[in-house]
């Protein structure tokens, strides 16, 4: 897993507030009721983010991230993966989240992220650009989804595994940014093969290694790292404003 229960977001370089946020069922096409949790951005900016979780699902960090982003201007919406196999949706530290990760597969991940799109761009007053952003196994999962959602503005991932995302490489349309720690589990090697076969598939994308990050070092409790963290705020905005229509 990436985040311990006392791990929390960053805070956003810009300030803002959540005009209204909190718990919600969304329903995936094949009929599984999945949880979700909602931040609108009191000031929106036209963009809308899907905020993909690691293997813990919707644990309490992602609800918060998807609140920080709403103060950043970006309406965001975090789900969950794990309804057809864990119906209880607590996802704190004892849950026990390794089963439930085997016995997922893409396709109902990437069912119910195109949920989480649906709802996003059904909000009143309309989102005009959605984005994704994944951390850990959610970063690759953010990735595929430039591959298989239609018309996503763009992908974030934050130490994602690039094995798990490049069978769809020649799929990809939407851009991608990669934010990679630099002392990451994964190989660094691992990063900038990706980063050259993405170039040589023609998929525009961004790659920023932060050297000495930790796995999880977007986290307002390792004031260690308050520049990476600080740094990843400014690249993801960025990125948003670029690609929101």
């Amino acid at each position: 897993m990436c985040y311990s229960d006392g791990a929390r977001p960053p805070l956003p370089p810009v300030s803002g507030a959540a005009a209204d946020h909190g718990d919600h069922t969304l329903r995936s096409a094949d009929g599984t009721e999945f949880a979700a949790y909602f931040a609108r951005a009191e000031r929106p900016s036209g963009a809308g983010m899907l905020v993909l979780p690691d293997v813990r699902g919707l644990h309490h960090f992602y609800k918060e991230l998807a609140q920080r982003f709403a103060e950043a201007g970006v309406d965001a919406l975090a789900i969950d993966y794990f309804a057809r196999t864990a119906p209880d949706s607590r996802r704190d530290e004892d849950f026990e989240w390794r089963s439930h990760v085997d016995r997922s597969a893409p396709e109902t991940v990437d069912a119910d992220a195109r949920a989480g799109i649906d709802w996003l761009r059904s909000a009143p007053g309309g989102v005009r650009s959605v984005f994704t952003v994944g951390f850990c196994w959610g970063g690759s999962n953010s990735w595929r989804q430039s591959a298989t959602q239609q018309g996503v503005a763009g992908c974030i991932g934050f130490y994602g595994v690039p094995a798990r995302a490049r069978e769809y490489i020649p799929r990809m349309r939407a851009p991608l940014l990669l934010l990679v720690a630099g002392d990451d589990h994964t190989p660094q090697e691992e990063f900038h093969r990706f980063d050259r076969e993405l170039s040589e598939a023609g998929v525009e994308h961004e790659m920023h290694a932060y050297e000495g990050a930790p796995h999880s070092f977007f986290d307002r409790t390792f004031d260690q790292h308050r520049a990476a963290c600080d740094d990843a705020w400014r690249r993801m905005l960025g990125f948003i404003e670029r690609h929101t229509a």
